[in-house]
């Protein structure tokens, strides 16, 4: 079975680029679940109950979220629905809304439940979070399943941090994720104990522009210190992910490839 992962979805020109990277994904692959971040879908940072259908439509089983989860509260009833697939970081406090774990329901595309998971990191972020380790550990032995097929998304800044929770987390997960940094990297793999690994799997989006915001207003901000409202990138759309495949028997990855689709 393999299950395809797409990276921060950013504004309208992610939304576009996904929906063509989903026709090729399942082109190239046939896939037991599509998951997508979609904390940026809101003109580059959060979400509304809007979007989250229209990435639904477009194909996601299941959207995940970052620190920008809350930026729209109109979020919170979706997120409070259980009969949505939907997920805000399972370490942020347990009084805010919406579901920790989410379970993909086994059916005739793929043979097992996948249970999908995300958690905020500590390093260099500015919504404070707990223990992202003792969440997923503390989650972990609340499934029911032996050897269940667990995706965790590592949504934080520091490279260390994530590589950190894959070994903490090698043998009991099928894939650690990493998302946030909307910068793919090239050190995808299947660690020993049969986790998959990918530091960040990119963005969704305008690739001609600085992380999904458009050069001349970063640009100013970082040179004179003055605040400048960022807008949207433009030009160069991609849709990145990966494909993970899965040994239904064992719950564990053979294999992490990177997905890059260019627009036009």
């Amino acid at each position: 079975m393999s299950i395809a992962f797409f990276g921060d979805c950013v504004g309208a020109p992610g939304r576009r680029a996904l929906q063509e990277g989903i026709k090729q994904a399942r082109a190239l692959r046939q896939l037991g679940a599509i998951l997508v971040n979609g904390e940026n879908v809101k003109n580059g940072s959060g979400i509304t109950p809007e979007l989250y259908r229209a990435l639904r439509a477009l194909g996601a089983d299941a959207v995940t979220l970052g620190d920008h989860a809350f930026r729209d509260n109109k979020i919170s009833e979706v997120l409070s629905d259980p009969a949505e697939p939907i997920l805000r970081p399972a370490n942020l406090s347990a009084k805010a809304p919406g579901k920790r774990i989410l379970r993909i329901a086994a059916s005739k595309e793929r043979p097992r439940d996948i249970y999908v998971l995300t958690v905020l990191g500590r390093i260099f972020m500015s919504l404070p979070a707990d223990d992202p380790f003792a969440c997923v550990d503390g989650l972990l032995a609340a499934i029911p399943e032996s050897k269940p097929i667990v995706i965790v998304e590592a949504h934080m800044e520091a490279t260390s941090e994530k590589a950190a929770l894959a070994h903490h987390l090698d043998g009991r997960v099928t894939a650690v994720i990493g998302t946030h940094t909307h910068v793919a990297t090239a050190d995808a793999r299947v660690l020993a104990g049969g986790t998959a690994f990918i530091t960040d799997v990119g963005m969704c989006g305008p690739h001609g522009s600085i992380i999904g915001r458009g050069v001349k207003g970063v640009l100013r901000a970082m040179t004179t210190g003055v605040h400048t409202a960022f807008d949207m990138g433009e030009g160069d759309d991609r849709a990145n992910g990966c494909f993970v495949t899965i040994d239904a028997s064992t719950g564990r990855a053979t294999l992490i490839e990177r997905f890059e689709h260019r627009l036009g």
